[in-house]
């Protein structure tokens, strides 16, 4: 292999990767640098073309075999690389480990190598003044070049045209007294550009980060000004015309008020919206439309107003009609309506059933102590975190719920009735509409969840039993701290549920969106159908100025890879001129040949509807489909009374965090800061938290150290930190390499054997 060492993280040479299953492996020429592995078909591609790169910063290192490593960022992009021998192959995983810390070191807000943005103009001075010098000694340089070779030049010309042996042999002489100064100059030359090299270089990076840092300051006050003169104008409306409406009252009575306070309604429905705009039918309604096709005009124009009367009837003749397939062909009657609303709730609602629980199964709490009132100028905290990823940020409990994302993730089965339906489902297209409902319940907590959850400590767990009520128990473990990765899995009543979550985030000041990298996989035991997909984008808007709101915008695929059934799902992005309803969520079911069976539409925060495709006429420019009638798939349970005291949890959530014996000691209900937040005592948690975070930190730069050491003496690096209830495992659906459950916590459990546990909490 040609190779070329630059340092210990920097690496050149030839590797084979596997292209496709016709090529196979193919021979690359790859190039370790800055943390970033990419790779060209030869060298001379170098300068022109690369054909792919990936961040070791964030991806996962794997070796299958004596030759083989697999490089994974989490679920978007993978290399499969094979060396020649296990010599090479182990010289490239040291420089990949290498490459690896050395990006991580970087991204750390606390880094040696992390420079600071707010640099003394005298320091800014004095390194100016040092490249002045060195360009006036470059100058110096090229003058003594120019003087020394007219000098030689001369003494070669003037060698041309002597005759006598005497005088050849003096000017000899002089050509090379010449010719050695020209040497002389031309080395102090080399050496003067090397140091301003090295000088510009040194500061080149700093300079690019304040450059880069003034920019993006710049970019949000501009945001920030625009924002302030527009509540501004606003408020000075609102006050000339409360002015007004004082004068109207007293000339009329308050004739006018209504109207008026119709307007205002109005116009803060339009800038903030919120589910109560959408109830008092404030945003116009226009046509339904999946992915810009198949759904045309007044498709679903009067579907979702239909009215509870209506819904009931619908839903109790489809429940005679599921009766009379099974060869009970009778009228529904009385007594079979009444039993239809008990024991087939989950299907009226479209919720998990929330009925009293029989006598010795476990009563979970309805309330959690509410949320105090702590004043806290957000801007002095977020100022310096402009560019920086969510994990990264030092936030403190203020803006924090007193849930971790272990268990945030985890309020994704609140509505698992969907996939309890789904697994009696005997079409596989009929099997994906639920599927696909319980994709979109799982954004219903989001409408005014603004706080952020705690991020989880490396080794944190959370476990969910709800064998006794729900059906199913889910193991959490955060498996990864840089980048942030958490394992799920999921048991359920006959189906099973797993998720290697791993996010990226931006914070730009006015919003904050979060996108999910992490693959879901969803099998069922009776039909063996395996789906696959991949959660849309969440953006946080009015960070710092306004009204915090959510938005979960994107388009979703949902694949049946035993069938090649496959669900598209377009979430709107909110707009502020769109006539589009807010929140809408639209799909279209289609089987493996790729005729749609199913059409579903609704809005992510309040409830789906579904109708099946009767038929499909493509001769206009956009397919459109004559379908049966609708019915309801899913809806939201209703809002607690009194939640924006209690983070606006639901019913769900607050039963997450409730104390609980016997669990791991790793488990988020045993982390102290996040108790002590609940409490209250938000003081004493964030310094809590902030001790929490450096037992961490050191326990990291351990780690960190004995890679580095092992790595100089050439010696294999197992990686580090070892998740302990999930394993590493070549997913055989996406090739990629993905944590799955070892099946060994409820053994541990039931024997209250946790001495495998790692020491996290204080």
């Amino acid at each position: 292999m040609s190779e070329v060492r630059q340092h210990q993280s920097s690496y050149k040479g030839w590797l084979y990767k596997w292209t496709n299953y016709l090529k196979g492996y193919q021979k690359r020429w790859f190039v370790l640098q800055n943390g970033l592995l990419s790779y060209y078909r030869n060298q001379a591609e170098m300068a022109h073309t690369c054909r792919g790169t990936i961040n070791l910063a964030t991806a996962f290192i794997h070796t299958e075999d004596s030759c083989t490593i697999v490089i994974s960022n989490g679920g978007t992009q993978t290399f499969h690389l094979k060396a020649t021998s296990e010599v090479e192959r182990q010289k490239w995983i040291t420089a990949l480990e290498l490459a690896k810390a050395d990006a991580i070191r970087m991204l750390e807000p606390d880094s040696d190598d992390d420079i600071e943005t707010s640099t003394d103009k005298n320091e800014i001075q004095n390194t100016l003044k040092a490249l002045n010098s060195k360009l006036e000694d470059l100058n110096t340089c090229n003058d003594l070049i120019g003087k020394h070779g007219s000098g030689l030049q001369r003494a070669l010309s003037e060698l041309e045209h002597l005759n006598s042996q005497t005088e050849i042999v003096s000017q000899i002489k002089i050509v090379n007294e010449r010719a050695t100064m020209f040497r002389i100059t031309s080395n102090a030359m080399i050496n003067a550009c090397s140091e301003y090299l090295d000088l510009a270089q040194t500061q080149g990076r700093r300079w690019q980060k304040m450059l880069q840092h003034e920019h993006e300051q710049r970019l949000k006050l501009e945001e920030m000004l625009e924002q302030l003169a527009k509540d501004q104008v606003s408020l000075e409306i609102k006050a000339r015309k409360s002015l007004i409406r004082g004068e109207s009252q007293g000339l009329s009575g308050g004739s006018d008020e209504e109207d008026f306070q119709d307007a205002l309604d109005y116009h803060d429905v339009v800038t903030l919206p919120e589910k109560q705009g959408a109830e008092k039918g404030l945003h116009r309604r226009s046509d339904s439309d999946v992915s810009g096709t198949l759904i045309t005009d007044d498709q679903y124009s009067t579907e979702s107003d239909i009215e509870e009367s209506e819904l009931a009837h619908d839903r109790e003749a489809h429940v005679y009609t599921a009766k009379a397939k099974k060869g009970k062909h009778k009228r529904v009657s009385s007594e079979d309506k009444a039993e239809v609303h008990s024991t087939d709730n989950m299907e009226d609602r479209g919720t998990v059933a929330r009925v009293t629980k029989p006598s010795g199964q476990r009563q979970r709490r309805t309330m959690i102590p509410p949320k105090p009132n702590y004043s806290l100028n957000l801007w002095s905290i977020m100022k310096n975190c402009i560019g920086q990823e969510l994990s990264k940020i030092p936030m403190p409990v203020n803006f924090s719920e007193p849930l971790s994302m272990l268990q945030r993730l985890m309020e994704d089965l609140e509505y698992s009735s969907c996939l309890d339906r789904a697994a009696s489902c005997e079409d596989s297209t009929e099997q994906m509409v639920h599927v696909a409902a319980f994709t979109v319940s799982a954004y219903s907590t989001t409408t005014n969840r603004s706080t952020k959850p705690f991020n989880p400590l490396l080794g944190e767990t959370f476990e969910c039993d709800r064998m006794d009520d729900l059906g199913w128990r889910s193991v959490a473990e955060q498996v990864s701290h840089h980048p942030p990765s958490a394992a799920i899995c999921t048991e359920g009543r006959g189906w099973k549920l797993w998720l290697d979550f791993t996010m990226g985030s931006k914070f730009r000041g006015k919003y904050l969106q979060i996108i999910p990298m992490g693959i879901a996989h969803l099998e069922f035991e009776k039909t063996g159908h395996h789906y696959t997909w991949r959660k849309v984008t969440t953006t946080v808007h009015n960070i710092i100025v306004g009204k915090l709101w959510v938005d979960n915008h994107g388009e979703m695929d949902i694949v049946n890879h035993t069938t090649k059934d496959r669900c598209h799902l377009k979430y709107n992005a909110y707009s502020y001129f769109s006539r589009e309803k807010p929140r809408k969520v639209t799909a279209v079911v289609t089987d493996a040949k790729d005729t749609p069976k199913w059409v579903l539409t609704g809005t992510w925060d309040e409830r789906m509807d579904v109708a099946q495709v009767l038929h499909v006429d493509e001769s206009g420019k956009r397919p459109t489909f004559a379908t049966g009638p609708y019915r309801m798939i899913w809806k939201r349970n209703p809002i607690l009374p009194g939640s924006e005291k209690m983070y606006y949890f639901t019913s769900f959530a607050i039963e997450l965090n409730e104390p609980e014996e016997g669990v791991a000691p790793t488990d988020s209900r045993n982390r102290p800061d996040q108790r002590l937040m609940e409490e209250g005592n938000w003081d004493e948690a964030n310094k809590v938290k902030m001790q929490l975070e450096e037992k961490q930190r050191a326990k990291r730069k351990q780690r960190e150290a004995a890679a580095e050491e092992l790595a100089k003496r050439g010696e294999a690096f197992d990686g580090g930190h070892k998740p302990v209830w999930f394993e590493k495992q070549k997913d055989p659906i996406t090739g990629n390499i993905i944590h799955v459950f070892n099946n060994r916590y409820w053994e541990n459990k039931k024997s209250q054997d946790w001495s495998i546990c790692p020491d996290i909490f204080i």
